[in-house]
């Protein structure tokens, strides 16, 4: 556990918080800082910075309690849906380098905008650009 990270201080309890959800390998809890009420944070124990670097099974569990825990915090806040999400890494704005998924509760007119509103300017990709990009990931995989 790096000693800087605010969120490995979380999970050995010498920084409070609203914990929603804690079993052996998660622990989720209420954003201080939050976007919408509600707004809940879904993070592995074991100190990981990036999807990349979570293992098989870690990513497991920590979707399934994604999964689990979104229509409770929205039926908590009386949300009309959620978006989900990762940053992942700097570029993508992670703030803190521990992974961690967000639950923001939506609300019909809280002006917020979909997941598609994030990267800006949409690239103009050709088929075969695409089919270039499909066969990098397929090859990475």
């Amino acid at each position: 556990m790096p000693n800087d990270c605010i969120f490995c201080q979380i999970v050995a309890g010498d920084i409070p918080s609203k914990t929603v959800y804690e079993d052996e390998s998660v622990l989720a809890f209420l954003d201080v800082n939050p976007l919408a009420p509600g707004h809940t944070l879904v993070i592995s124990k074991d100190h990981h910075e990036t999807l990349d670097d979570l293992p098989d099974d870690a990513a497991a569990d920590l979707f399934s309690v994604l999964h689990g825990l979104t229509p409770a915090v929205e039926t908590a806040v009386d949300a009309d849906a959620s978006n989900v999400a990762f940053n992942n890494g700097g570029a993508a704005g992670q703030e803190v380098p521990h992974v961690h998924g967000h639950i923001i509760p939506r609300f019909d007119g809280d002006g917020g905008h979909p997941i598609h509103a994030i990267a800006g300017d949409r690239p103009d990709l050709s088929d075969e650009e695409l089919d270039a990009i499909a066969d990098d990931i397929r090859d990475g995989r």
